[in-house]
């Protein structure tokens, strides 16, 4: 299970394969609601690091889980992110209109439509992740939470009411472990739970992986939103100055939130030092999440 081969080549593996899932779930005959299926596949497929099937594969590793097995629940947690991106841009929310480097689902599609498409990728997500083998109850569970208001809804709601506020790097990190964190939980817990069960030290140890994790993409993210360009990042560059929100770069400033990145990046490293060389993708996509360039 534990493989030699160079991370980018593993990832580049696990990209393709997930990409290959992804296009199987959003396939349909054509029919009355062909041009939501169109819009539902423009909003998923040929663009987007995959960074949270990623990560469940990565934590599969842990428990010795075959590679077949994860396939649908990565790609539920990923077809969730997915209809998050298509309601976080629409005008009501953040209003974007570039999104993978292409213009968004509601400026392609028309708002409805990407309404639609982010509701129907939501339920999709679910019946995808209930036809996998082995899939509980719990499960699905865990991905429910991981997506509504005590995760990444929850979270989304607060960052919109701090537009225009200042917050904490303690506050901004409290929204963020529900916005961006809870779902990057999801995907690693799921990932593990398709192997065999895991003892209570790497249990807390994944918990604590996920924290930093999670919490480092989010300011690198916020660093990539100030340096980065519209055409590296695939989405438009500078928006949260322009929205006035909090971020980590307004709250420490730009080399204090890249300092807090490499700190939170050698916390992951820490957290998964009682489970050995079968972590070693999970380190290697902590190192990604925080060196990455987009």
């Amino acid at each position: 299970m534990h493989s030699d081969v160079s991370f980018a080549l593993w990832s580049r593996e696990r990209q393709t394969r997930i990409e290959g899932v992804l296009d199987r779930a959003l396939a349909a005959p054509a029919g009355p609601a062909a041009h939501l299926h169109e819009a539902m596949r423009y909003a998923v497929l040929g663009g987007g690091k995959r960074m949270r099937p990623l990560l469940a594969y990565a934590a599969a590793e842990l428990t010795d889980a075959r590679v077949d097995a994860v396939d649908a629940p990565a790609a539920a947690v990923e077809l969730i992110h997915a209809y998050s991106l298509v309601h976080d841009d629409l005008p009501c929310m953040d209003d974007d209109v570039l999104r993978r480097g292409k213009p968004s689902c509601h400026v392609a599609f028309g708002e409805a439509t990407a309404l639609l498409a982010g509701d129907a990728l939501q339920a999709l997500a679910f019946m995808v992740l209930g036809q996998g083998p082995g899939v509980a109850a719990e499960d699905c569970a865990l991905l429910g939470r991981a997506a509504g208001v005590a995760g990444m809804a929850g979270g989304q709601a607060i960052d919109l009411a701090a537009s225009g506020r200042m917050l904490s790097a303690a506050a901004l990190a409290t929204m963020h472990r529900h916005k961006t964190g809870a779902l990057i939980g999801a995907a690693v817990h799921l990932g593990a739970r398709r192997g065999r069960a895991l003892d209570p030290q790497t249990g807390a140890a994944l918990d604590r992986y996920i924290d930093a994790a999670g919490l480092a993409f989010q300011v690198i993210d916020d660093v990539l939103d100030v340096e980065g360009s519209s055409i590296a990042l695939g989405k438009t560059a500078g928006k949260d100055a322009a929205q006035d929100k909090p971020t980590f770069v307004s709250a420490l400033g730009l080399a204090g939130a890249k300092a807090e990145a490499e700190r939170l990046r050698q916390a992951a490293h820490a957290a998964l030092a009682p489970c050995g060389a079968a972590a070693r993708r999970l380190r290697e996509l902590a190192d990604w999440i925080v060196l990455r360039s987009s």
